[in-house]
């Protein structure tokens, strides 16, 4: 049976699996995201036995961004202007098929993410969704009319603009690029920057998590309101907090204020704003996806 190798490209770390899907994984390794030539060569290594047995079909990396997504590209395969230190104007595709002479299927991570959810998680039989990350960073990605989310660059969902009441909360936000952004208020790091500790740290009464619940429903409101999408999947290392989740579907309700006339939010908002069905593997099986869609096409 051939296999396929998967790769989730986090600025904080990167996670390689092979396998053919979440009940068939063979393989896995995580590892801190170093420099890039360590942090590249550790993932070839990681692959290499599985092309020299000649069982590595293709491999499928969902990547950390902005990335240059477009083949004809010059710089296709990028890492582009991200604030990772050492990471910018990084080729992650380039050195990974050529050592291991296999195609490779690219997207971001939340692209990715998305893909594993419709064909194995909260997705399925859906054409039209979002997948949000709310974590280091924030994320979006997803599919419209059963294609992945593309065009000009790609979604940057992390980087919209949302009211930012400046009396309720002072902080100036964390975003080199723009500051308070949804990314720069609403991120892991927006959160210890404001506090003065992590997240996980927090009890679940403390205000920070109306105030987060508040940023993220705004940006909720605004993504239905532009996508309508018939399901919102919100993974990341902030959602793992369990009260987060009536926060915002409770909040996302009063701000569309029964505009929206779909039950799904006015009577079952509990199943449209989830968790991901795949939970931390959504990335992972991510690359997986997208590698399997990197052989059809070759195939094709």
């Amino acid at each position: 049976m051939k296999l396929y190798g998967g790769i989730e490209s986090g600025g904080t770390k990167w996670v390689c699996a092979v396998g053919t899907g979440p009940d068939d994984l063979r393989d896995e390794t995580r590892f801190p995201t170093t420099t890039p030539a360590e942090t590249l060569e550790r993932a070839i290594q990681f692959f290499a036995p599985y092309r020299e047995a000649g069982q590595l079909a293709s491999i499928g990396l969902s990547s950390f961004g902005p990335v240059d997504l477009h083949p004809a590209s010059p710089t296709f395969g990028t890492i582009t202007s991200t604030p990772k230190p050492g990471w910018a104007h990084t080729d992650v595709v380039g050195p990974i098929r050529q050592a291991l002479d296999v195609r490779v299927g690219f997207d971001t991570d939340t692209n990715g993410a998305a893909l594993a959810e419709y064909r194995w998680g909260a997705a399925q039989g859906l054409d039209t969704f979002l997948y949000l990350t709310i974590g280091t960073g924030i994320g979006g990605g997803g599919l419209v009319n059963g294609e992945l989310i593309h065009g000009l660059v790609h979604p940057e969902m992390g980087h919209i603009r949302i009211p930012h009441d400046w009396e309720r909360d002072p902080y100036p936000g964390f975003c080199p690029f723009h500051c308070d952004c949804l990314e720069g208020l609403a991120a892991g790091p927006a959160i210890e920057g404001r506090w003065g500790q992590r997240a996980e740290t927090l009890p679940a009464d403390h205000p920070a998590w109306p105030l987060e619940a508040e940023y993220l429903a705004l940006s909720l409101v605004t993504f239905i309101c532009t996508l309508s999408p018939q399901r919102i999947i919100m993974g990341g290392g902030v959602m793992e907090q369990p009260q987060l989740f009536p926060l915002i579907r409770q909040r996302v309700q009063g701000l569309l204020n029964e505009y929206v006339k779909a039950p799904r939010i006015l009577e079952q908002i509990d199943d449209y704003i989830v968790p991901p069905g795949l939970g931390s593997r959504s990335g992972v099986l991510g690359g997986i996806a997208l590698a399997q869609l990197a052989a059809q096409e070759n195939n094709g």
